[in-house]
């Protein structure tokens, strides 16, 4: 049975545009990752739940949002992708970073994080106080879009080599058995008392087949000996002062919608992710 817990808050992480929270911020080349964490909700998790000076830790790491923004707040920090060219991107936003003297410095490394206790520093282990990171959502995603002549193309919507054995290409039960092999290593990467927080929503795979992924690694996180603290919820969209929400979503995630109501499929648009936060024992 799929674990549940109550969301508690709502952190107003996309009042502005993902690509103004990351303009000057982030090198150009970043918008090739598929799916990128908002710079503001990493920033927010960084703020809440780690000490400047402490080390913040993402097994999965992409373009490096959680780097990036923990240099910014006076934070070290460490990650791992197994995508040599996201790794690339990653150290990039790091010299980016550093080039506007940000207060903390990172380090990224390239592999496959089911084996981190074999890729990170032997230091490291026992002094995270945080760790924070999304897992793939499946093998592709939206991406980005252009028009051309002959209709609208796709780019930048695939993780990366399924040869290298990205999760993104497991399907779901080696995704969720994969996941927890890297929790379980990063919880050995903890120091007493760390922090684990998780970003992820909801998967759609059919129009008529919604899988709870955030409850699916609420049980993954509770298997491997972490303690759940909290779940809140991260927009995905702005809060206008009277309420209104105002929707992000690209136009694959609103045709989606449109096609599945027009054949009887209540669906919604996904406007949060949820956030959960977990303790080592």
């Amino acid at each position: 049975m799929v674990e549940t817990l109550p969301i508690s808050e709502i952190w107003l992480t996309c009042q502005i545009p993902a690509r103004d929270q990351r303009r000057g911020r982030y090198v150009p080349g970043t918008s090739s990752h598929p799916a990128k964490m908002l710079p503001h909700l990493a920033a927010h998790a960084i703020s809440s739940y780690s000490d400047p000076g402490e080390l913040v830790f993402d097994p999965m790491c992409g373009a490096g949002t959680t780097l990036v923004e923990a240099m910014h707040l006076g934070r070290y920090g460490i990650g791992v992708d197994i995508e040599p060219r996201f790794s690339a991107l990653a150290q990039a936003n790091i010299e980016l970073a550093s080039s506007q003297r940000a207060a903390g410095a990172a380090t990224v490394l390239t592999g496959d994080a089911r084996h981190l206790l074999e890729l990170v520093p032997a230091s490291a282990i026992g002094r995270v106080g945080l760790v924070l990171t999304s897992p793939p959502y499946g093998r592709g995603t939206h991406g980005l879009v252009r028009t051309t002549s002959t209709g609208v193309r796709k780019r930048d919507h695939h993780y990366g080599d399924r040869e290298r054995g990205n999760l993104a290409y497991a399907g779901w039960s080696r995704l969720l058995d994969g996941f927890a092999s890297i929790l379980a290593a990063s919880c050995q990467l903890l120091r007493p008392g760390g922090t684990v927080v998780i970003t992820c929503r909801t998967v759609r795979r059919q129009r008529d087949d919604l899988i709870d992924l955030p409850g699916e690694l609420l049980s993954v996180a509770r298997s491997v000996g972490l303690i759940p603290v909290d779940r809140t919820a991260a927009m995905l969209a702005a809060v206008r002062d009277d309420g209104q929400i105002v929707h992000r979503a690209n136009m694959f995630s609103l045709m989606a919608v449109r096609r599945a109501r027009d054949d009887g499929i209540p669906v919604h648009l996904t406007v949060h992710e949820d956030v959960l936060i977990l303790r080592r024992r």
